[in-house]
């Protein structure tokens, strides 16, 4: 039987990369019930994204409102579907079988969340294209709390560019975390890997998604990553990160120097200090006063709602 399988997206400023998204979706080989939009802030959004594709609702909240776990979480609560697909309007799905790959392990009853393989969009620096090859490898994985001495921090790994969830398992967790200023889908995935449930990594559904983040735009991102990480001892506490991402700098500069590009390994350098610093930053950010918190972090509206 058919399974039912609604579509959150949430939306800001959308262009035409959302009309491409939504028009992936409505080509696949499994085709979903729903697909909601939560749009933040009505004046940004262009109803022309949406001619001629049907079964997409939108709605609108103003910026303020807008919460990683939060909007996720309420735009759950409107749809009735058997499993839950989340995206970001920056991700493409790459064929027609999207759906159909993550779907897939879900025949198994541990499984609570499978997400996609992302491989990097024309255009992506080479940096960012080891990085991609780095998390998003060719191998189907099925992740359990055994799998934390071999994997570590990586256990845990989800995310919610393209992640499916079973409906019975998100609500028996209390869904994501609220509020939640980034990696809602990680605490998520840790929290049913330690309660022994699973999470499926599927190589074989793949979207295009990368981005060419400037420096400080690492900083801030890696500075809310901190944050959430020190939100959330109960997960992350027994697994730190830190030394995935000297292993992802190490390969990465190794990568650069077997393709003979040591001109990059500079960039690599800078991209890197300043992801690290951000992070342990935000793992501090009690220490910090408001101001500097606030110069620091990529979601300002999340302090204001603190």
């Amino acid at each position: 039987m058919k399974p039912s399988i609604d579509v959150i997206i949430p939306v800001y400023k959308p262009d035409s990369g959302l009309r491409q998204l939504l028009k992936g979706l409505m080509e696949q080989t499994l085709l979903p019930e729903h697909i909601l939009l939560v749009n933040t802030e009505e004046s940004y959004f262009d109803p022309s994204v949406l001619e001629g594709i049907r079964n997409v609702q939108v709605i609108h909240i103003k910026k303020r409102e807008f919460d990683h776990g939060g909007t996720r979480h309420m735009a759950a609560g409107m749809l009735s579907g058997e499993f839950l697909l989340f995206m970001t309007q920056d991700a493409q799905p790459a064929d027609g079988r999207l759906l159909e790959e993550l779907y897939r392990p879900f025949s198994q009853e541990r499984v609570s969340v499978s997400y996609a393989r992302q491989k990097p969009k024309p255009g992506c620096r080479e940096t960012e294209r080891y990085t991609r090859s780095f998390n998003y490898g060719g191998t189907d994985r099925i992740k359990t709390k055994e799998d934390l001495p071999e994997l570590g921090i990586k256990t845990f790994f989800c995310s919610n560019v393209c992640a499916m969830y079973r409906r019975e398992d998100y609500e028996a967790m209390g869904g994501f975390p609220r509020p939640a200023i980034f990696n809602e889908d990680m605490i998520f995935a840790g929290r049913a890997i330690m309660k022994g449930k699973a999470v499926a990594y599927c190589s074989r559904a793949v979207v295009l998604h990368s981005h060419n983040y400037t420096g400080i735009q690492q900083f801030k991102r890696n500075f809310d990553l901190g944050v959430s990480q020190a939100d959330h001892p109960e997960v992350f506490e027994t697994v730190p990160s830190e030394s995935e991402g000297i292993r992802l700098v190490k390969q990465t500069a190794g990568y650069l120097i077997k393709r003979r590009k040591p001109w990059l390994l500079p960039g690599l350098v800078y991209q890197s200090g300043c992801k690290y610093l951000g992070y342990r930053m935000g793992k501090r950010y009690r220490k910090l006063p408001l101001w500097v918190i606030r110069r620091c972090t990529a979601s300002v509206s999340y302090w204001d709602m603190r």
